[in-house]
């Protein structure tokens, strides 16, 4: 019987968990899922929550019915440290929790395990920037359920003031200069002008966009190229012409450094500084690795050997410092596999990259001002069922992980809504193929041109829709979930 440990339940950690409770429900090996919240999150649809489109009933629901399903045990705890020999009193290797649950709160227990996957997800690091989050600080999010119901409530006070006369300025992007996931903030912004222009109010209202991003349409991946109509343009223009289009204004290479009561101080990328005033600002907080300790047997923190300095996990990445002309997609890991212990694997955002893909760039007072790279939503449920797969065949027998899913050899698509009706809502469509740009097999674009495009319009919100129920759908294990694609 092996035990296999899963820290975190979120896009790919519920992946893991889900084709390894369908493949091994019937043998003798036991599943348990450790993590601090007792909800799933369809967290693109938090978007919709952060407008009042949808409620957080609609984009939530509780984890521990859907893994009695399957015979996975559920534990509501968080993971503290993670001892990979063991120690002088376990031959076993395990991982310290602690529980969130009520009635157990604070209360640690050792959970051995043969096989660990990592799949704990971001910290969302407000901290990063003085003023930034809505615990403590002056701006708002979308990164949870409950910042966007906190979102959505403010941007309905400020349209009832609105409606009475009061002129408003609205902020929305990144909230430092190393942010990843500038698409929640790109959807957001275009889902509050949609809101406002259905309130009445888009007249009184100024739209501000600030970013880390070299330029518009850059969200992490270098840039892109895509083909619209038959036509081959690049991501800044179409991205561009989005804005221009809805009247919102765009500030990017900027690091915001810090943030006041309404006023925003960022950095350009040239060592200007500005300030710029708001009334309502959502601003997407950089991410770092959830706290994780790692010890050997003999209790000596080996923290670093597991962990990179941000604390993302390592795994069968290339981590040589290089010149950015000598990165290569070779440089990505394909199995997740941690080097030192191979019953050990990272998924999703819980895997330290490489290095970035957009090109590093600082400021000339030494402010670092580029995007990390993405590798949440379909690139997350892709690395976890190749990593759920490569363990099912590990317990079989195979000697080394049998599934690859490197971001440098798949593809990912984004439906990003641009305002939510049935009638009147519309959504961009794109597609992208492969994440990872590889000038050496795509020397013009380093992309699948016939695979990486991009549109606008009514259909594209129908399909937002449509994938949010069918996603949910498949989380939830209803019947023929696993025929549906991830």
């Amino acid at each position: 019987m092996a035990r296999i440990l899963i820290l975190g339940a979120g896009i790919s950690g519920h992946t893991v968990a889900r084709y390894l409770g369908k493949w091994l429900k019937d043998s003798p090996h036991r599943i348990t899922v450790v993590s601090p919240n007792p909800n799933w999150n369809w967290i693109p649809s938090n978007i919709w929550v952060g407008v009042g489109e949808m409620t957080e009933k609609q984009v939530t629901f509780a984890l521990k019915p859907i893994y009695k399903k399957l015979g996975v045990e559920f534990r509501l705890a968080r993971a503290l440290s993670i001892h990979p020999d063991g120690d002088a009193e376990h031959a076993s290797p395990y991982v310290t929790i602690e529980y969130t649950e009520a009635g157990r709160q604070g209360e640690h227990e050792m959970v051995e395990y043969d096989y660990l996957v990592n799949a704990t997800g971001p910290k969302l690091n407000f901290g990063a920037t003085p003023g930034l989050g809505p615990d403590g600080g002056h701006t708002l999010s979308v990164c949870t359920p409950a910042h966007a119901l906190e979102a959505n409530q403010h941007l309905q006070e400020t349209i009832a003031a609105m409606k009475a006369g009061a002129a408003k300025t609205f902020v929305i992007g990144t909230g430092h200069g190393m942010c990843t996931c500038q698409g929640a903030a790109f959807e957001y912004i275009y889902n509050i002008d949609h809101s406002l222009r259905k309130a009445g109010v888009r007249d009184k209202a100024r739209l501000v966009w600030i970013s880390n991003e070299y330029e518009l349409g850059d969200f992490g991946m270098g840039g892109v190229h895509i083909k619209r109509g038959g036509y081959i343009t690049s991501g800044k223009v179409f991205a561009e012409s989005m804005m221009v289009e809805r009247g919102i204004e765009w500030i990017t290479r900027a690091h915001v450094s810090k943030i006041e009561p309404g006023l925003i101080h960022y950095e350009l990328l040239d060592g200007t500084t500005g300030e710029l005033a708001f009334d309502f600002a959502m601003l997407i907080p950089p991410f770092a690795g959830v706290p994780l300790q790692a010890f050997d047997k003999s209790n000596a923190d080996i923290t670093t050997q597991l962990f990179a300095p941000n604390g993302f996990m390592k795994v069968d990445a290339d981590y040589g410092v290089k010149p950015y002309e000598d990165w290569a997609p070779s440089d990505w890991p394909r199995t997740y596999q941690t080097p030192d212990y191979p019953n050990i694997f990272a998924v999703g955002i819980a895997f330290a990259p490489p290095h970035l893909i957009s090109k590093p760039m600082k400021s000339i007072n030494g402010t670092p001002i580029n995007p990390t790279p993405p590798r949440t939503g379909m690139p997350s449920a892709a690395i976890g069922k190749a990593v759920a797969t490569s363990i099912r065949d590990m317990l079989a027998g195979a000697s080394a992980p049998t599934q690859t899913a490197s971001l440098a050899e798949i593809g990912a698509a984004c439906v990003a809504s641009t305002g939510s009706d049935i009638f009147k809502g519309t959504a961009a469509t794109m597609t992208v193929f492969p994440v990872v740009p590889d000038y050496d097999t795509y020397p013009d674009y380093g992309r699948d041109m016939n695979l990486t495009f991009g549109e606008i319009g009514l259909a594209g919100h129908w399909m937002k829709y449509i994938l949010h129920h069918v996603f949910i759908y498949q989380a939830k294990l209803r019947p023929g979930w696993s025929i549906l694609p991830d």
